[in-house]
């Protein structure tokens, strides 16, 4: 006759849910100790709204290049690997464009829109009344470097232009990220220039139209790079060609 020899149950349980952990670790886990392909929690967003995070910009492991006065600015290098990811398309038309389409200049809160906003944060000694209108201040003109003293002579620019982000792709958008492109403070989409430097650009693009400052040339290339890259917007063969030269401005 053989003996049967009881084991207690607790025993018992705890032999099977160590052997279990030794195959396939915690409950819910796989062999490599993550959950399940189906069951992982996605990775965060972004958080400048879907662009990784990249030297250079803020918030993004780096510092910004010594005389970068655009915020949002990637380095040399990562502008030269955006700008190689853009996709190359004709420009496309201009039918159905009017700048009513691209809201601006939206309210930033303690009555300052973008437009006194950015005179606010490009500028020295910037002073505003109660409406939020600058009356005094000094500023340098990224685009021919002429200092300005009267906020009257500054336009504030879009590096890309409403009417170019309509003909590369900003065509099929809602009206709300319409409004985020004309009012982006995060990008380097915006900055005060001479009324005489942006009216001259009106809606060029790079090929058809450069900084007359030379100096200027590897933040603008780097500016205009970042921007289309972030919207996805695409660019013309002679844009890249001359978005190269820009880049190629710039020290090493």
């Amino acid at each position: 006759m053989v003996r049967q020899i009881r084991v207690p149950g607790a025993v018992l349980a705890a032999g099977l849910l160590l052997a279990a952990a030794g195959c396939s670790g915690p409950v819910g886990t796989g062999p490599d100790g993550k959950p399940p392909s189906s069951e992982r929690t996605p990775a965060s967003p972004p958080a400048d709204g879907g662009q990784p995070a990249d030297p250079g910009k803020p918030g993004g492991g780096g510092e910004p290049a010594a005389g970068d006065v655009l915020p949002g600015l990637v380095t040399v290098a990562v502008a030269r690997t955006r700008l190689a990811a853009l996709k190359v398309a004709p420009a496309g038309t201009m039918a159905g464009y009017s700048r009513d389409r691209f809201t601006h200049w939206a309210q930033q809160g303690n009555k300052c829109d973008t437009r006194e906003t950015v005179l606010r944060r490009d500028g020295a000694d910037v002073k505003q009344d109660g409406e939020c209108k600058a009356v005094s201040g000094t500023w340098k003109s990224l685009y021919d470097a002429v200092v300005v003293t009267d906020a009257g002579k500054m336009d504030i620019d879009h590096m890309v232009p409403l009417a170019e982000g309509w003909r590369s792709g900003a065509a099929g958008w809602d009206a709300a990220r319409r409004k985020s492109f004309a009012n982006d403070l995060t990008h380097p989409q915006l900055l005060a220039v001479t009324a005489a430097s942006n009216r001259s650009k009106g809606d060029q693009s790079p090929d058809l139209w450069q900084p007359p400052d030379k100096a200027s040339w590897c933040q603008y290339g780097r500016a205009w790079t970042t921007v289309k890259s972030a919207y996805e917007l695409t660019v013309t063969e002679p844009e890249k060609k001359m978005l190269t030269t820009m880049l190629d401005t710039c020290a090493s």
